[in-house]
């Protein structure tokens, strides 16, 4: 008599079962109403693109996307999405508690785009899976849709055509805090106070305070600053509005006040920084116009 015998089931799968916790599964297809602004989330977030092209916008620096990417995106890291109109973007994206992404030429990079252009379907039946049982809701649908999201974290980290990895997410915030940050990112344009983020966590604007502060290593108020700058900052790199409409669009009370803010976060004045950048898009253009003449 002859036979094998395997175990089951390994520290490595055991601790992927451990670490992705599926969240949540949605679609979205590119329209005249797409109104996508910068923000972030606690999780991380898988991105498949299913057709269309455009554009994902993370960290304010613009990465081109097309049918068979697959975007990952670490929690709390900015991320927005646009679309080409002549062919509309279309996703579908899985929330994941308990995982980042780790690239391991750039262990800093927060995200990781990877094309699977010849091997889309083997990808896209776990998504379609999931979508299914989601949408039937039939006895066990959770469980499964654990298992395949299991299954398909196991097989990106055994992917040999690219360089990335998922490991153990330890961040935890509580759900009064997540919802704060949620607000801030959603309305940091719009006139916040103390008082309005305190009402969006039901609690006193001290104790909410505290929490975020514990929660995410600033201030509710710091953060709102934060994101109104790093706007403002891609504002005066990408458009040529006035100061005095990108504070407005920025949620800034006054020019003067934005000036004041930005002149203490980044070290330079508003139009220093606008100069500044221009001057580095010329040498660029400048430098490529000469090694093609070379």
């Amino acid at each position: 008599m002859s036979g094998n015998h395997y175990d089951l089931i390994s520290q490595a799968s055991r601790d992927a079962r451990v670490a992705a916790k599926l969240l949540y599964v949605s679609t979205a297809k590119y329209g005249g109403d797409w109104n996508s602004m910068p923000h972030t989330h606690a999780c991380a977030e898988m991105f498949y693109v299913v057709g269309g092209k455009g554009q994902f916008r993370i960290e304010d620096q613009l990465y081109p996307v097309q049918e068979n990417d697959l975007i990952i995106v670490n929690p709390h890291v900015r991320h927005t999405e646009t679309s080409l109109d002549s062919n509309p973007l279309e996703y579908i994206v899985l929330g994941v508690e308990g995982l980042e992404l780790m690239v391991k030429e750039d262990e800093n990079r927060p995200f990781c785009i990877i094309s699977f252009k010849n091997s889309g379907s083997d990808i896209q039946f776990f998504l379609r899976n999931m979508l299914r049982e989601l949408e039937a809701k039939a006895p066990g649908y959770e469980t499964i849709c654990q298992d395949l999201l299991d299954i398909f974290v196991i097989r990106l980290m055994r992917g040999s055509d690219f360089s990335a990895k998922l490991i153990p997410s330890t961040v935890q915030v509580s759900k009064e805090g997540a919802a704060v940050h949620r607000y801030i990112e959603t309305h940091f344009k719009e006139n916040v106070s103390l008082d309005d983020l305190a009402e969006v966590a039901h609690l006193n604007k001290y104790h909410m305070t505290h929490l975020f502060t514990r929660d995410y290593g600033i201030s509710p108020i710091k953060f709102l600053l934060s994101l109104r700058i790093k706007e403002s900052c891609y504002l005066l790199r990408m458009t040529d509005h006035p100061l005095a409409q990108i504070a407005r669009i920025t949620g800034f009370s006054s020019p003067s006040y934005f000036s004041q803010s930005f002149r203490k976060a980044e070290g330079i004045s508003p139009t220093d920084y606008r100069n500044k950048y221009h001057l580095t898009a010329q040498n660029k253009e400048s430098a490529e116009e000469s090694g093609e003449d070379d």
